[in-house]
């Protein structure tokens, strides 16, 4: 269903088709910003796209374990379970935030040069790709 030119009732009965209601937050997103906002958010977050669901709802998780949305985080923890993430994977992806944050803050923190980490990278990219 194309939302481009569709009414807001439209819009909405589709919302309501595809969600079993209309979240209170898409009732209040303004009337011309409905149909785009609805169709983005379709698109992302229920369709099938290159990234497989239960890995966007998990990269969800671990971002905004990080961004401390509790709404975000609640959408994307019950999403992820939806499309067959398991609790144990949910851990997984949290605890993966938390690790490469920590990097984050410790490269950044040492200002260690990049172009020396990008070769440096670059090297035991070709290290291990020649082992496989």
């Amino acid at each position: 269903m194309t939302t481009t030119t569709l009414t807001r009732a439209e819009v909405e009965a589709d919302i309501r088709d595809t969600l079993g209601l209309v979240p209170t937050f898409f009732s209040r997103i303004p009337d011309e910003l409905l149909a785009p906002e609805w169709e983005i958010f379709k698109r992302l977050e229920l369709e099938q796209t290159l990234i497989p669901n239960k890995y966007k709802e998990l990269m969800g998780v671990a971002l905004h374990a990080e961004t401390k949305c509790y709404y975000c985080t609640l959408f994307h923890t019950e999403a992820a379970k939806l499309f067959g993430a398991s609790d144990e994977e949910i851990q997984e992806a949290v605890h993966y935030a938390k690790s490469t944050l920590g990097w984050s803050a410790y490269l950044n923190g040492i200002r260690e040069d990049y172009d020396n980490f990008a070769a440096e990278l670059t090297r035991i990219g070709d290290y291990l790709g020649s082992r496989g």
